[in-house]
């Protein structure tokens, strides 16, 4: 991908974001085992990715990227990812119906388990420890030991990576991903008494389904409709983990972040000389990049050529993350840079982390509707500027947690401390997740229906 690149490059710049081992020796054993270990995946898939993101790229087809905040080891269940994944395809069905284009199904799993923080230590109970950094990196219980960096913790997230996608795989491939399966759960959600403007959609769907099957279409005739491609991301944020799992892929000789399909570069860990972008820069997946309101123009033209010199298309994807009200302020003048390098991207709205807040309980939280208005901003602002908005991309559970406020089912500050599970970042909750995909469908929609008239 890169000549003179090596993976372990990014040891000699500037990193950020990542912890300090006290036990150097019990780190590098670690790194020698993983490096042994077999990669989670592999160059061929991650080539498939990048070829799909290119049609998005071009409005011919659609990025749904989502899953957990920070994924838990304590959590961690064959129920919970069954749930997301479950979500993410009733999301994508609807996804489909709006966009009338393949909707490439990415998720935050087996792998996201490493969160930066704002501060390096946190007061709990009047006692200053050091911030809890993933599950990864250290635990979340408040003591000296558990927030102590540990690498054997490394090893635990590769092992639950592994299973993950073993689980994932045989979801995608074995029946439970077959359409009609889907679209009977997304009709369970239309029934609620306050989802007319849903209801429409899902019998709309219905009505191309059995048509579908009356013409002899179905999953035994077409088997594709009974199987989906589903990859996984994460934020490339522990380079150790990620330089022991890069592989030199076979085939082309490049070398292949072997942790997860997509990688992504965090909005604090951008630095054009930094560490993590070293890293990225050098391997054959498709690589995300934050982008919040501090991301000059002049920055991201030197990430765009830094993280895709060829300029390949859907090699690079920018996840715009500015918060309601703000990206009209700040989308527009990175577009004018992506246009005056001619630089080839995907945009995606992340409208999860500008919108954080601190409830009047105390509890952190993402108002749903600041969500969907970052969202409609998202849309607004590209049909203005003539550009494509490619995708989305959200923190996101299939478990009936309390998190975020607002919604279909009307979540209160009140009840944010029913079911709050989170870590880390507040999600939005299978239904709320559900309801966001119908309003991204209307947009979609309403898109595709103003390019018709334009093209007439």
């Amino acid at each position: 991908m890169t000549k003179g690149w090596t993976k372990s490059d990014w040891r000699a710049k500037p990193r950020v974001q990542m912890p300090d081992y006290p036990d150097t020796a019990a780190l590098n054993s670690v790194e020698a085992q993983l490096a042994k270990y077999p990669p989670l995946v592999f160059a061929g898939e991650a080539r498939k990715l990048k070829k799909q993101l290119a049609l998005a790229g071009e409005g011919k087809a659609f990025l749904l990227q989502g899953g957990d905040c920070a994924e838990s080891f304590a959590e961690f269940s064959a129920d919970n990812i069954r749930d997301t994944f479950r979500v993410m395809l009733q999301m994508a069905v609807v996804l489909t119906y709006g966009a009338k284009v393949p909707v490439i199904k990415v998720g935050r799993m087996a792998g996201q388990f490493a969160k930066p923080r704002s501060a390096g230590t946190e007061i709990i109970g009047g006692v200053e420890y050091p911030s809890y950094r993933g599950d990864i990196i250290n635990g979340f219980e408040a003591t000296v030991d558990s927030r102590r960096p540990d690498p054997q913790r490394m090893l635990q997230a590769y092992t639950q990576a592994a299973a993950s996608l073993n689980l994932l795989r045989a979801f995608s491939t074995g029946g439970f991903a077959d359409i009609h399966r889907v679209h009977s759960w997304t009709l369970g959600f239309a029934e609620h008494d306050k989802a007319e403007r849903y209801r429409e959609i899902s019998n709309r769907i219905s009505d191309a389904l059995d048509f579908m099957s009356a013409a002899g279409i179905n999953s035994d005739s077409a088997p594709s409709l009974a199987t989906v491609d589903f990859y996984t991301s994460h934020e490339s944020l522990l380079l150790e983990y990620e330089e022991a799992l890069c592989r030199v892929d076979s085939i082309t000789g490049q070398n292949v972040a072997g942790s997860g399909h997509m990688i992504w570069i965090g909005d604090r860990t951008r630095q054009p000389d930094g560490a993590h972008v070293e890293f990225a820069r050098g391997v054959l997946n498709p690589i995300g990049l934050k982008c919040g309101p501090t991301t000059t123009a002049d920055d991201l033209k030197v990430l765009m050529a830094k993280l895709n010199p060829a300029n390949e298309a859907g090699r690079l994807t920018l996840i715009a993350r500015f918060g309601a009200g703000k990206v009209g302020e700040n989308l527009p003048r990175l577009i004018k840079a992506v246009q005056e390098e001619g630089a080839n991207v995907v945009w995606s709205c992340d409208p999860m982390h500008g919108n954080t807040i601190k409830a009047a309980s105390g509890y952190k939280t993402r108002p749903f509707e600041s969500v969907l208005r970052e969202v409609r901003e998202f849309f607004q602002i590209h049909k203005a500027e003539g550009t494509i908005p490619a995708g989305v991309h959200f923190e996101m559970t299939g478990q009936d947690v309390t998190e975020c406020t607002g919604g279909l089912r009307a979540v209160t500050d009140e009840n944010l401390s029913d079911r709050y599970h989170t870590a880390c970042d507040p999600r939005l909750n299978a239904s709320q997740s559900l309801e966001l995909a119908f309003l991204v469908s209307e947009e979609l929609s309403a898109q595709r229906d103003s390019d018709r008239r334009i093209a007439l």
